[in-house]
């Protein structure tokens, strides 16, 4: 990490902050120049704490102004007739116009309704909601991530907008994507009006590029509406930055492009300017990992398995020898198993561990990106299948695990095709196992359920969490993508197909406990003191903003259930 660059930028970021404490003041738009300001991108809030918010915009001023001042003002009503604070806050070019004002000294659980404006323009009023504070009976929490922009329209965003049940929602990463306009899911980018600009139609690489991009993808329906009415916690994945993303690089950033951490670093500016959370403050603490608090109910710890601790991810191919096709076994399993491996980094898995140790909550929960599930394959499915050819394997070998179970005679050779297995994804907990297992020591040690949630993988997952010597640690929740394309895409499976694959992949994968693997959508996931209920909701298009849910699959675990 260039760390250096990397606090020069915090400092920076730190300073774009209004800070508000006290009773409002008399300041209003009156004196305010009377220059038109643009709040096109919507107004947002989030980092909720139980006495504080962020809230956020973007006021762009017309012509070529360099700057403008903003109103604003958060009230208990929609009809701001009982106004708590309000202030002056300025729009810079150097921030690409963004504002941020983090409210401080508001009451636990308590919904405000917030806006912005100037002598001649309103923002959208806002709607946010802190977090609670002392015994606490019930949270909900929405779960999103990979939110491709040429892939469709972002209709989860606009489902979940809607619902009044939900009191905070959680983006796990994937905000945007950096790939340029004829690459990923960009199919039927056209069709739907999902292309980019001309200056921002190629892989995104300066600081122009990503602010560029979150202004396009800010200019969704949906997105705004969720923004607009949700207060949101969130962190990054790779996408953020590049395709697989780890400390010193990432798999889709080449040597023609510059400089990796310069890259690093506009993403990163880009990411705050645009994000409601608060910037890091300080050279103590230039992090993005941080934890909620939600009363003596839960805990959540927001990590970061991309940038500031992960080594780079192993692959197969590295270990296989190009003339021969042999794969050195040992080689990989050393690597792969090394003690020191890690993707949190050794400052966050202290502070993690310190958390966890003090938290006095119920339910102890990690919102972070990547499966942490041991999904294991029957290995024969990926060496040499050929793509087509996946799911008749997958099938083929489902019938023999369903012999199994059934009592009936199944062959040596059989057996062995079931327990010869494979992590699928190393950029996932699987290429970190040594680490993964330390951290579910913790969790043992410390006698309560872990409940992990996860993203990246464009598809519903939910999967037991259990130790090398098979003890249960708890349950992960995967959640599908907003819009990107998942397996069903990769497997070019119809429905019908991705459905019949769905039901067989728990037969083979020993903790999984379900999957979907081809419809776009979110998660819900409801705490109580006695259990956790997750609801995975699917919509019915991304195709076009008319929307509905289309499917739900719902899952309830208690704590001894989690345990045992």
């Amino acid at each position: 990490m260039d760390r250096r660059l990397f606090l020069k930028l915090s400092a920076a970021l730190s300073g774009s902050m209004v800070i508000s404490t006290g009773l409002t003041g008399c300041s209003s738009t009156a004196g305010l120049p009377e220059n038109p300001v643009s709040f096109s991108h919507g107004v947002a809030s989030g980092d909720p704490s139980a006495d504080s918010i962020i809230l956020w915009t973007r006021a762009v001023p017309a012509g070529d102004s360099p700057s403008a001042t903003i109103f604003w003002e958060i009230a208990v009503d929609s009809n701001f007739s009982d106004i708590i604070r309000s202030g002056h806050a300025k729009a810079i070019a150097a921030r690409d116009y963004t504002i941020k004002v983090d409210v401080r000294e508001l009451l636990p659980s308590t919904r405000y309704f917030y806006r912005f404006s100037t002598a001649t323009e309103t923002s959208p009023v806002g709607k946010t909601l802190t977090l609670p504070a002392g015994q606490v009976d019930n949270v909900k929490l929405g779960l999103f991530s990979c939110s491709n922009y040429p892939a469709g329209f972002f209709t989860p965003y606009l489902a979940a907008s809607a619902d009044e049940s939900i009191d905070f929602v959680l983006h796990l990463g994937d905000y945007i994507y950096e790939y340029a306009g004829d690459g990923y899911a960009t199919e039927r980018a056209a069709e739907l009006g999902r292309t980019f600009a001309t200056d921002n139609d190629e892989e995104i690489i300066t600081l122009a590029d990503y602010r560029n991009r979150y202004a396009i993808y800010r200019t969704d329906k949906g997105l705004r509406a969720l923004h607009q009415n949700k207060p949101w916690i969130v962190v990054w994945d790779d996408h953020e930055v590049a395709n697989d993303t780890y400390t010193t690089g990432a798999e889709n950033h080449q040597p023609d492009e510059g400089d990796f951490f310069k890259r690093r670093a506009a993403a990163v500016q880009a990411y705050y300017e645009w994000l409601p959370i608060r910037p890091p403050v300080s050279d103590t603490d230039p992090t993005i990992y941080r934890t909620f608090e939600f009363g003596d109910l839960l805990s959540l710890y927001m990590l970061d398995t991309r940038i500031i601790g992960r080594d780079k991810q192993l692959s197969y191919a590295a270990f296989t020898d190009e003339e021969t096709g042999q794969f050195d076994d040992i080689g990989f399993t050393t690597a792969l198993m090394a003690e020191d491996r890690t993707m949190l980094g050794l400052q966050q898995r202290d502070w993690l561990f310190e958390s966890l140790e003090k938290s006095k909550a119920t339910w102890q929960v990690l919102g972070q990106q990547v499966l942490m599930g041991k999904m294991f394959f029957p290995a024969e499915i990926f060496s040499g299948t050929p793509r087509e050819e996946i799911p008749s394997k997958i099938h083929a070998l489902a019938d023999i695990r369903r012999k199994q179970i059934a009592g009936q005679p199944v062959s040596d050779e059989e057996t062995a095709r079931l327990n010869t297995t494979m992590a699928y994804n190393l950029d996932a907990w699987d290429g970190y196992p040594a680490e993964r297992e330390t951290l579910y020591k913790q969790f043992r040690e410390k006698g309560k359920a872990a409940v992990v949630f996860a993203g990246d993988t464009h598809n519903g997952w939910c999967n037991k969490l259990t130790t090398g010597d098979n003890q249960a640690v708890g349950i992960e929740f995967g959640t599908s993508s907003v819009s990107s394309p998942g397996i069903e895409s990769y497997l070019t499976m119809d429905n019908n197909e991705a459905h019949r694959l769905a039901q067989a992949l728990p037969l083979l994968v020993k903790d999984l406990e379900y999957c979907n693997l081809n419809l776009r959508g979110y998660m819900t996931v409801t705490f109580t003191p006695q259990e956790v209920e997750a609801n995975w909701l699917y919509v019915s298009t991304i195709s076009s903003e008319d929307v509905h849910i289309a499917s739900v699959h719902t899952a309830r675990f208690t704590q001894a259930e989690l345990l045992s």
